[in-house]
């Protein structure tokens, strides 16, 4: 993936007022999944719609495959798209629906039928091809609305939230189809979502999004085990990362992080810059980096259990500890009644820490 795809050039777009994009840089590698994270009113779709050519931006450029289609029609982009909210038409059948584009653009017979017929063994809708959307399952109808993009045999697919109207069991099988999709076909493929589980399991990488800029762009691992900043570190997970407020100490054995009265030794965290006694700080631990009274454990600290939540193959513990309420996820088959004392443990080596005032990653 040497050459890039799609790239996006100090892109601003703004309605009055409002700026929607700010001077936003994006290059995605050619064959690369790419997903734009974030929340509603971040600028994903916006961008997304932007790259189709749905809209004019205000400043700046795209590039497609190279060629700057700033100004060009979406048909003139060599773009495929697959939107929410399936855009079939109800009075054409499945069959139908694929080829109707092909036949507007001018496609011989035979070709359209090799097109229809390759997508539809792609995505396993042969026995849906007669039928009409009206006779199709939310996913059967998602299944050919990828499909009316697959047969233009684009070299750019985009995706805006096309899983969001479904349940969550057939969230998750087309979420598998999406990937196997992209490993077989190797196109480039821009993922707009608010699901960060989508995010996690489709990308090679993720652009999280807040406010129209893009606030990390790294693979899943990094955007997880090493979030840029606190807004990233906040918004990836489930349950999100824990945040301790504190300040840094000199401690009897080194630098330690001072929090309501509770000393936590820093061993073990790699710090991204020089760290000092009296700098305001956030430690950032993840609930499944916390352990519950593990034998041997090197540094232990007292906090009592306030509700549990079993959930099957895990065990939600939300817990008092110096003076902040903290999440940990342990084995399913421990289990902790409300008001019993634990002895909790911290891996620094996982932790993450972020400058109080800069919010940003030390």
């Amino acid at each position: 993936m040497s050459s890039n795809s799609v790239s996006i050039k100090d892109l601003s777009l703004s309605f009055g007022a409002v700026n929607v994009l700010r001077n936003l840089d994006l290059d995605v590698a050619d064959g690369e999944f790419i997903v734009l994270l974030g929340s509603s009113g971040c600028g994903k779709s916006t961008l997304l719609n932007c790259i189709a050519g749905l809209l004019e931006p205000t400043d700046g450029q795209i590039f497609i495959k190279g060629k700057n289609v700033t100004w060009e029609e979406p048909k003139d982009r060599g773009i495929g798209m697959v939107f929410q909210s399936y855009a079939l038409y109800p009075q054409m059948t499945v069959r139908k629906n694929l080829s109707f584009g092909l036949q507007v653009a001018g496609f011989a017979k035979a070709e359209i039928d090799k097109r229809v017929a390759r997508a539809a063994d792609i995505l396993q809708i042969q026995p849906l091809l007669d039928r009409k959307p009206s006779a199709l399952s939310g996913g059967q109808r998602q299944r050919v609305a990828i499909g009316r993009a697959l047969v233009r045999d684009v070299d750019v697919f985009l995706f805006d939230e096309p899983l969001s109207n479904l349940d969550a069991k057939l969230r998750a099988e087309l979420r598998v189809e999406i990937k196997r999709l992209h490993q077989s076909l190797k196109n480039t493929m821009i993922y707009v979502t608010h699901d960060q589980i989508e995010a996690m399991t489709l990308a090679d990488r993720i652009a999280i999004m807040k406010s129209g800029v893009i606030q990390q762009l790294a693979d899943p691992g990094t955007i997880y085990n090493k979030p840029k900043n606190l807004f990233v570190a906040g918004f990836i997970g489930s349950p999100s990362m824990n945040f301790l407020k504190g300040e840094l100490v000199n401690g009897a054995g080194g630098l330690a992080i001072q929090v309501d009265g509770v000393s936590i030794p820093v061993d073990g965290y790699t710090a991204d810059e020089a760290m000092a006694a009296g700098r305001k700080v956030v430690l950032g631990v993840r609930p499944e980096h916390i352990g519950v009274d593990v034998a041997g454990a090197a540094n232990t600290y007292d906090a009592v259990v306030d509700i549990e939540e079993p959930m099957g193959a895990d065990n939600l513990l939300w817990l008092k500890f110096a003076g902040h309420t903290v999440g940990v996820r342990i084995a399913g088959s421990r289990r902790y009644a409300p008001g019993t004392h634990i002895k909790l443990s911290l891996d620094m080596g996982l932790a993450s820490l972020f400058d109080s005032g800069t919010e940003l990653r030390i």
